[in-house]
């Protein structure tokens, strides 16, 4: 094991979008950051992008495999000895109508959007309890979805992972939080990132809430008292109130 760093941080599907945000933005706060995305080529594009703002260990890994949960938790305690955030961001989305739903794509969107971040939770409880002992205790951030507060027809299954996903964030809270370990889901409409390319003809990326506000709302996480506790953040497009 290397020597244990003051704070550290793990983000998933950090290559792009929310993600990337999300890990510069830890970085910039003084964390150390393991960067765990699917694809390898786009992860090391992202580490170059990462590296000035502070130190980046990339984990190339498949949440939905348990075993690649494992050993991603298991490389980033080696090297870093701690956890103090972690961020179950890795999601995908795939609209289907009822009668035309694959079901390899709603194991797919199962396991990514919902059952990755309950093993991840599982893996690192053990390190994220230690830091809820201390003065700034620990902090879980789960990227929901608005669609994860009312069901959208076309993405019935993304909205399901979504609403599960909230569900186990209300949980966590009630088993973790009084330890020391706060969680909170967020819960964006349209943002823009490559996720919401098939919407940009009908909604301008200029009018989509921006990968930057989710990130600047995971600061103020970082920020609050140790028993202050938002169990819950919707980002709303202006003039909007739904996905």
């Amino acid at each position: 094991m290397q020597e244990t760093a003051q704070r550290a941080a793990i983000v998933t599907g950090a290559s792009s979008g929310i993600g990337l945000a999300i890990g510069r933005a830890m970085l910039e706060e003084g964390y150390a950051l393991t960067a765990v995305a699917r694809r390898p080529e786009k992860l090391e594009a992202a580490v170059k992008e990462l590296e000035p703002h502070g130190e980046v260990l990339p984990v190339a890994a498949d949440v939905s495999f348990e075993d690649a949960i494992r050993e991603a938790v298991a490389t980033h305690r080696d090297r870093f000895g701690r956890l103090d955030v972690l961020v179950n961001n890795a999601g995908v989305g795939i609209g289907q109508t009822v009668t035309e739903l694959s079901t390899k794509h709603v194991d797919m969107q199962l396991a990514v959007n919902l059952r990755a971040a309950m093993l991840f939770y599982r893996e690192c409880a053990e390190l994220l309890r230690a830091a809820g002992q201390e003065e700034r205790g620990a902090l879980v951030v789960n990227t929901s979805s608005i669609a994860g507060k009312s069901g959208q027809p076309w993405l019935s299954v993304y909205s399901a992972t979504k609403h599960g996903l909230i569900g186990f964030t209300q949980a966590m809270n009630k088993e973790l939080a009084a330890v020391g370990v706060k969680s909170c889901a967020l819960c964006p409409a349209f943002v823009d990132t490559a996720m919401t390319d098939y919407v940009k003809d009908a909604v301008p990326a200029e009018h989509m809430i921006q990968a930057n506000d989710i990130a600047a709302a995971v600061r103020m996480l970082l920020h609050l008292s140790r028993w202050c506790l938002i169990p819950e953040i919707i980002f709303q497009r202006v003039g909007e109130t739904g996905a």
